[in-house]
């Protein structure tokens, strides 16, 4: 492993309060109180104070989140990305087939945008804040093993609440699993990787129905 649990600030309640506040509160205000529109707005925040938090921990290698290159998982890729489009094909014939790759046969210059920035301004803050920073702020607080990784993808899970669907639950738990593995065993950029082309077959073959904030309707 490129990375461990163990983190640089000893285990107290107060750090597992913030815990608490900026994986389960957080989400959970913004799933039940943040207008859709809002989104990137709060991943910004988010982000930034995510980075805050790296930053005063101590400890943390700002290098590691450029190193590792050479250890790109490229089969752990190409598996992410059939299995992504197979998986959405499925679901997508079974649910709402009219959205079947509706951007790359309507909007294919729309494809091109969202190719290019999704991994810069979404898949990027989102690993900074689900692998770096839980591993290592949070790492003393943490069970070992494949419990750290299960805790990972829970939270990386909640993390989309506000999108209120069991498909992205679902997926994003399995996706989180992956992007934790991949982060502990071949570091930073794998994990950013493997994100991003997750989640550019994702809107390629068109499950923007699911993940896309404009789409999101509450429950309530």
């Amino acid at each position: 492993m490129v990375a461990s649990t163990t983190g640089a600030v000893s285990p107290h309640r107060w750090l597992r309060l913030e815990f608490a506040a900026l994986y389960i509160g957080a989400p959970l205000a913004i799933a039940l109180f943040l207008p859709p529109e809002q989104l990137f707005k709060a991943l910004a925040v988010f982000s930034l104070a995510g980075m805050g938090l790296l930053w005063v921990t101590g400890g943390f290698q700002w290098r590691v989140l450029v190193r590792g290159w050479r250890r790109m998982p490229w089969r752990e890729l190409a598996g992410i990305a059939l299995a992504v489009l197979l998986t959405g094909w499925l679901i997508l014939t079974l649910t709402r087939p009219e959205a079947l790759f509706a951007i790359p046969r309507h909007r294919p210059e729309m494809l091109a945008v969202i190719w290019l920035f999704y991994p810069i301004l979404s898949a990027l803050p989102q690993e900074l804040i689900f692998r770096p920073l839980f591993f290592h702020r949070y790492g003393a607080i943490l069970p070992q093993g494949r419990a750290a990784i299960a805790l990972n993808a829970a939270v990386f899970s909640f993390a989309h609440l506000m999108y209120w669907s069991w498909v992205v639950a679902i997926m994003t738990f399995v996706g989180g699993w992956i992007f934790g593995r991949a982060y502990l065993r071949h570091g930073f950029p794998a994990a950013w990787a493997l994100h991003a082309v997750a989640g550019n077959i994702l809107f390629a073959v068109g499950m923007g129905v699911y993940f896309y904030s404009g789409n999101v309707v509450r429950p309530f």
